[in-house]
């Protein structure tokens, strides 16, 4: 959803409050992201407990959920942002800092019913061109991942397909695991 305003500067847009969902500032367009449904949750959250449980104690990175990252001219918001640990900057009690102003190292979208396929993919390829190493587009409704790659065609992913993931992280995982995570009864 367009939230019809006056033309915003980047700047003027970072001085508004937050929404709920999250808006993001695009091309001078202020967008709001659709509120997630169930299965987008579920994935989200079990994908959050997998990849943190295998990179935050050994300091290698860091799956956010939801997190602004503000870069050349936009602030978008994607559903889970990974930063290596070295891209998270900390206060003196050892805090990350809130504001992110570099593009994720590894970006991953969840498309809601509601949601534009195009629209978000132009997120992910933005956000490649800007250092982002690998970025996710998850379609719960088909059960298929498309996986970008900086300056490479895309890869369809789907059933026992070994989905790619950033080097640096340690998780092997099939397009079929992944989308077993919506299941919460036998």
């Amino acid at each position: 959803m367009t939230i019809a305003l006056q033309r915003l500067t980047l700047e003027e847009f970072l001085k508004l409050p937050e929404t709920k969902p999250a808006s993001e500032y695009i091309d001078g367009e202020i967008i709001q992201k659709p509120m997630p449904k169930t299965k987008h949750s579920r994935l989200q959250g079990r994908f959050l407990r997998a990849v943190n449980e295998l990179v935050e104690e050994p300091k290698i990175a860091y799956a956010f959920p939801e997190l602004r990252c503000t870069f050349d001219g936009r602030s978008i918001v994607p559903d889970i942002a990974v930063l290596l640990w070295e891209q998270i900057q900390f206060d003196g009690d050892g805090e990350p800092l809130d504001d992110i102003l570099i593009a994720p190292y590894w970006t991953i979208e969840i498309l809601s019913p509601q949601q534009r396929s195009n629209r978000v993919t132009k997120k992910i390829i933005h956000s490649l061109k800007h250092g982002c190493q690998l970025g996710w587009l998850v379609d719960p409704d088909d059960r298929s991942i498309l996986v970008f790659f900086p300056n490479q065609q895309p890869q369809f992913c789907e059933g026992s397909d070994i989905v790619p993931v950033p080097e640096m992280i340690p998780l092997n995982i099939t397009a079929e695991q992944v989308f077993c995570w919506l299941k919460m009864q036998d």
